[in-house]
């Protein structure tokens, strides 16, 4: 069933699994600002029985980042451009980018798990929407690359934490600074892809990941996503006591018995 179809985002819910697919391949899914307002929309969308989002793209770039024409001083149609931006007070400038980030953070909500199915080109903002999943597979031909810092500006679309998170403070600062590719076969090594595949098994392999996903009960699945997305910011004993909190509630929940 198709919920939503604009603006070059594609969202279809099948039962428990919804697809959100990137659909400007002409322009290697390049992104706007109503490319962000069309993936919010989409997760916004979401009816409660989905359990799984499955990020793709057509063509033979995931995303190549933004589109350079917000850079032109007329910008896209009907849009500020990014000089009109610039020329704005701290508060209306610092609103429009958090509109924007809203596109990249709720693949990250507790009652999800989102998974990116990356081909070819996943640059700038491109990389910055693969790292806003929970998983990503990737297809052999994958290269990621931060390209904001070569362009004097920053990653700004919440791709940062979660680059951290996954490969560490000194690669990921390497890799931001000198906007260089990481292929496939080093994104699997150093922890940003989980799995990597031939090209032509990419879709395969993202849905036998959903599925495997999907063999576990809902709520066990939420409370170990919680568990290990605040496992950083705890102590040892912190996480014990989480771990036993959780696991009481399961217990409790499995056999009947009220709290």
């Amino acid at each position: 069933m198709t919920l939503l179809d604009k603006d070059g985002v594609h969202l279809a819910v099948d039962d428990s699994v919804a697809t959100v697919t990137l659909t400007n391949p002409d322009k290697r899914n390049a992104q706007s600002p109503a490319t962000w307002r069309a993936l919010t929309e989409a997760g916004r969308a979401l009816p409660g029985s989905v359990r799984v989002v499955v990020l793709r793209a057509q063509g033979k770039s995931f995303s190549a980042g933004l589109d350079r024409q917000a850079f032109t001083p007329e910008g896209f149609d009907g849009e500020p451009s990014f000089p009109e931006l610039a020329r704005r007070s701290d508060a209306e400038l610092d609103a429009a980018i958090a509109g924007y980030q809203e596109a990249f953070t709720w693949w990250r909500r507790p009652d999800l798990v989102s998974v990116a199915a990356v081909q070819g080109h996943a640059i700038g903002a491109g990389f910055q929407l693969a790292l806003a999943c929970d998983l990503r597979v990737c297809a052999d031909d994958a290269q990621f690359a931060m390209r904001e810092t070569s362009l004097g500006l920053v990653p700004d679309l919440t791709g940062t934490h979660p680059l951290v998170s996954l490969v560490g403070y000194g690669r990921a600062l390497e890799i931001c600074l000198t906007g260089r590719f990481v292929h496939a076969e080093e994104a699997e090594r150093i922890g940003l892809a989980n799995l990597v595949v031939p090209a032509a098994e990419l879709d395969a392999a993202a849905r036998d990941l959903t599925a495997a996903l999907l063999a576990a009960p809902r709520d066990a699945v939420i409370e170990t996503k919680a568990l290990l997305c605040g496992a950083g910011e705890r102590t040892y004993e912190e996480q014990r006591a989480a771990e036993r909190a959780a696991q009481a509630r399961r217990l409790r929940d499995l056999t009947g018995v009220a709290e």
